[in-house]
Formats: structure tokens, C-alpha cells, sequence
């Protein structure tokens, strides 16, 4: 599920928008075929009804929570990068958010084991200024492009923020063009210039 253009702020741009790592989906997907394995074996071998109504049962609720509700979680939760703000959003019926502007980060960082590696998937942790402290985004695909794209990005938003506020400046005074020249000095005034020097004692020579 993309996240909705409508809710970005005028001028902002989405650099990446990704789900979790697929990774995330293997587990559901061996309980779900293990279940049918296990399921249709043991209705086979079994003639009761009751028993065979309880297996079926079974199944579903076991397909419902351990397979279909993962993967819901996993289309539901947006890992969305723009050029001002990392945002997050998970959940179906209960929806969790928390954006962090660029402009607050302090640090950014990941882990990755090396199963991680292989399947190129990581941590992210990102260290903020503001009193929510880190963000970690688990399981988030291609995690060492992502980190040296927020690095940019500050960098670029950093860029804008700062050309905005020139702009808001008021504009400064206009500079005064030509040579001031100095008035006229006449004689008997209280300052006479004499020998390329300025007197201004008032005293007679």
C-alpha cells in the first residue's frame, strides 16, 4: 500500500517508499504450507466428523493468525523517505505513525547481521535531537543505501532551509554611491588644516 501523495507537505518529494523486507514473509509462508500438509493429512486418516470438523477449525484460525495476519502487517507498514522527513506507519485497524524531519537528525546508523547481509536487509537506527529519541526501522531493504541516502539528503535540506531563510531577510539598506566630499573650510573657523595636518585646538598660531 503506497502512501498517499495527499499527505505530504507543498513542494515535498517521496525519494523512496518500501515495505519491510520479504524476508518477513518466509515464516507465514512455511506455517501456511506446513498447515495444509498437516491439515489434509489428518483429515485423510481420519473418518469422525467431529474430529474432522475440529482439524478444519484449526486450520483456519491457525492460517488466519500465524499466515494472513503477518502478511497484512507487512503491506500495511510503509517505510517512506522524502527529501524533508522519514516517515513511519504501521498497522491495520490501529494505525501507529512518527515522522522525523531531516533537520533533526543527529546521527544515522545500521546493523545487519550476516544472514542480513546476504539477503541485503538491515536495521536502520536513527539518532534524532528532539525529545523521541531514535528511531530503529527493522527490517528495511537495501539498508546501507538507504543510510548514505538520508546522509544526502540532510546535506540537501540543509541547502534549502538555509536559502529559504535568506530569502525572508529583509533586504539591506542600498549602498551609498560616489566620494563624500568634506565641506569647505574657511578661514577663522575652529578647524584649519595646516602642514597636510588637522588642528583642532581653536588656539592661535
Amino acid at each position: 500500500m503506497a502512501y498517499p501523495k495527499n499527505l505530504l507537505s507543498d513542494g515535498e518529494v517521496i525519494i523512496h517508499d518500501l515495505h519491510p523486507h520479504w524476508r518477513a514473509l518466509i515464516f507465514p509462508a512455511l506455517i501456511f504450507l506446513a498447515t495444509l500438509f498437516i491439515g489434509f493429512y489428518a483429515l485423510a486418516s481420519i473418518d469422525v466428523a467431529q474430529i474432522r470438523l475440529l482439524i478444519g477449525i484449526a486450520m483456519v484460525l491457525i492460517s488466519l493468525w500465524f499466515c494472513l495476519r503477518p502478511v497484512l502487517t507487512w503491506f500495511t507498514t510503509n517505510y517512506v523517505f522524502t527529501d524533508r522527513r522519514i516517515i513511519v506507519r504501521s498497522g491495520l485497524f490501529v494505525r501507529r505513525g512518527r515522522d522525523m524531519p531531516l533537520s533533526r537528525i543527529n546521527d544515522v546508523s545500521f546493523v545487519h547481521t550476516p544472514l542480513e547481509q546476504l539477503l541485503n536487509s538491515g536495521t536502520l537506527f536513527v539518532e534524532s535531537g528532539g525529545t523521541n529519541g531514535q528511531l530503529a526501522i527493522r527490517d528495511l531493504p537495501d539498508v546501507e543505501t538507504i543510510q548514505s541516502e538520508i546522509s544526502r539528503l540532510r546535506e540537501l535540506d540543509d541547502e534549502r532551509r538555509r536559502g529559504q531563510f535568506s530569502g525572508e531577510r529583509s533586504p539591506s539598506a542600498p549602498p551609498v554611491t560616489g566620494t563624500p566630499t568634506a565641506p569647505p573650510v574657511t578661514p577663522g573657523s575652529a578647524t584649519e588644516t595646516r602642514n597636510g595636518t588637522d588642528d583642532v585646538s581653536g588656539s592661535p598660531s
